[in-house]
């Protein structure tokens, strides 16, 4: 069973940039799809990112295109979010999530594995 940790969070002034890791055990980390949600407050908990096991394939939502990248480094079980030109908007807590599939993990219900958060505040 695949744990998650995050790291990285912090706050941070609105356009500025701030890069997430997301640190995995044990070494079957690379058999996993990795994908970043987040959950503002009173808010709903959203997909951000999702990346594939190999890092060949990776989706991101509307509000984020063009301005997060997540990338993966497999040989140090870790997976990044690198976020620029933040925006107030962007402030939640970020959770790392997992599923041991070939394919993207996109939906909350298709969700194996939960890091605990790490939470971002971009101030205006």
């Amino acid at each position: 069973q695949v744990q998650l940790v995050e790291s990285g969070g912090g706050l941070v002034q609105a356009g500025g940039s701030l890069r997430l890791s997301c640190g995995g055990s044990p070494q079957t980390f690379r058999d996993y799809a990795i994908t970043w949600f987040r959950q503002a407050p009173e808010k709903e908990r959203e997909f951000v990112a999702a990346i594939s096991r190999d890092g060949s394939v990776n989706d991101y939502s509307d509000s984020v295109t063009g301005r997060f990248t997540i990338s993966r480094d497999n040989a140090r079980n870790t997976v990044y979010l690198r976020m620029d030109m933040t925006k107030p908007e962007d402030t939640a807590v970020y959770y790392c999530a997992a599923r041991r599939t070939p394919g993207l993990l996109v939906q909350l219900a298709a969700v194996h594995h939960w890091g605990r958060g790490t939470q971002v505040t971009v101030s205006s």
